[in-house]
């Protein structure tokens, strides 16, 4: 564990392509283990964080504890975390760079998944929002316990992750304010700073190279972390859905149940896709035998699904992998000396592939009676947090009582409720609600 003190041993060189700056931690910090690169440490403390194992009952896209087989946003992240390894190390960035950032992905998504996550940041819009991902950046550096600053009246550091494998798990780096100007802001909702965080995203990005017109400048770790994501979603929910029945395989190698698809993932992710290439690339996918066929849930069955899933992973990194060489030649590949490169028939097929689960399971699903309970609990415990500010609630946990007691306004209090409830899994909300 990252407790270990290995006294005067050799410390390890760290990896070509890094250097001191990609070492320094927000708040300073004796040097526990000498035998150990930074990033290894930085990997340790994840793996035993306790945000990491609330993962483990929170919905993925099958609704969490549902069903023995379907992932949850633990197992997803494990998964992510190996796919994002593999293509790392073919690019000759630190596996355990590209490691945290995969660990990290998903720690500050809210339980219900998505649900959740549309209903804090309306109950948050007038305090800086709320985000899956600027919520993770949160953790990182603030709620979970790990480091606090030696000085500033014991300000909390969170796990303290070197600077690398930070930027490394900032999927959307800037403020809600500024989202509106990156073309990935998706008009306001997709950010990774609340207000109160930026002088935290102040000392990750200082040094970082910024051009002219530069919007979505992030490292190269970074950029491996979000397509092994984008991987893992397309290949394994996919999976889930076929193995728990509500994706029907037949109807994904006809006309109507293709043509379905592209409308739905179109309807989704954008009109700006092309009908005519998301068709081609589930035709392709098909002739290759890469989408799945009948399947009876027997032994078989499963063992033709898992090697197709294999298949898929293996086709998408090895394209990714040739078409980066081919741009940047061979070398460490690693923070902000290279750009992923994604052929687009590559990024079409990874498309397609979640549009058929948006098709079978998430449009359905939000057309239900599921996703308005869901955000009833979400909102009733928020506001039985809130019921008697200034005071705190009986339903504040030992953990937030020094922010709440901290808070000078009903809005900072606000942002320490929203803090507890998206700390909840799926299991815990519906709990604590049923308690009220």
């Amino acid at each position: 564990m990252d407790s270990i003190d290995d006294g005067e041993a050799t410390p390890r060189l760290r990896r070509e392509g890094y250097g001191p700056h990609d070492e320094e931690r927000w708040a300073p910090e004796n040097r526990k283990s000498r035998s150990r690169t930074a990033f290894e440490r930085d990997r340790a403390r994840l793996i035993h964080s306790s945000a990491l194992r609330r993962l483990g009952q929170k919905t993925q896209v099958q609704a969490a504890g549902s069903d023995d087989f379907a992932r949850t946003r633990l197992t997803h992240t494990l998964e992510v975390a190996q796919i994002g390894r593999q293509i790392g190390e073919l690019l000759g960035c630190d596996p355990d760079v590209v490691d945290c950032a995969c660990l990290a992905h998903d720690l500050g998504h809210p339980p219900f998944g998505h649900t959740g996550e549309r209903e804090l940041a309306d109950i948050a819009k007038d305090i800086g929002g709320f985000e899956g991902n600027a919520q993770t950046f949160r953790l990182l550096t603030r709620l979970e316990p790990k480091v606090f600053f030696p000085i500033q009246g014991e300000h909390p550091a969170g796990l303290n992750l070197t600077r690398a494998c930070l930027d490394a798990a900032v999927k959307y780096p800037w403020t809600m304010a500024d989202a509106p100007k990156h073309p990935k802001g998706e008009g306001g909702r997709k950010f990774c700073v609340y207000p109160d965080d930026e002088p935290a995203f102040e000392w990750l990005t200082s040094g970082v190279p910024q051009e002219q017109g530069d919007f979505d400048r992030r490292p190269m770790e970074c950029q491996v972390m979000d397509l092994a994501d984008d991987i893992a979603y397309s290949v394994h929910d996919v999976e889930d859905g076929i193995v728990m029945g509500t994706i029907d395989a037949r109807a994904i190698g006809d006309d109507w149940g293709r043509s379905g698809i592209v409308e739905a993932t179109r309807r989704w992710y954008g009109e700006q896709y092309s009908a005519d290439q998301l068709t081609a690339a589930l035709e392709t996918l098909a002739a290759q035998n890469l989408l799945p066929g009948e399947f009876s849930g027997s032994r078989r069955d499963l063992a033709v699904l898992k090697n197709r899933t294999s298949s898929l992973i293996g086709r998408f990194a090895t394209a990714v992998e040739k078409a980066t060489r081919a741009r940047w030649g061979q070398g460490a590949l690693t923070r902000y000396k290279a750009d992923l490169v994604i052929p687009e028939q590559t990024r079409y097929e990874i498309l397609a592939l979640k549009g058929i689960s948006v098709y079978f399971v998430m449009a359905p699903r939000g057309q239900g009676p599921i996703e308005p309970e869901e955000r009833r609990i979400i909102r009733r415990l928020v506001d039985a947090l809130m019921d008697d500010s200034p005071r705190p609630s009986p339903l504040l946990s030992p953990g937030f009582r020094d922010d709440w007691d901290q808070a000078v306004s009903d809005a900072e209090r606000l942002r320490v409720a929203v803090d507890q409830v998206a700390s909840l899994t799926d299991v815990s909300a519906r709990r604590l609600a049923a308690g009220l």
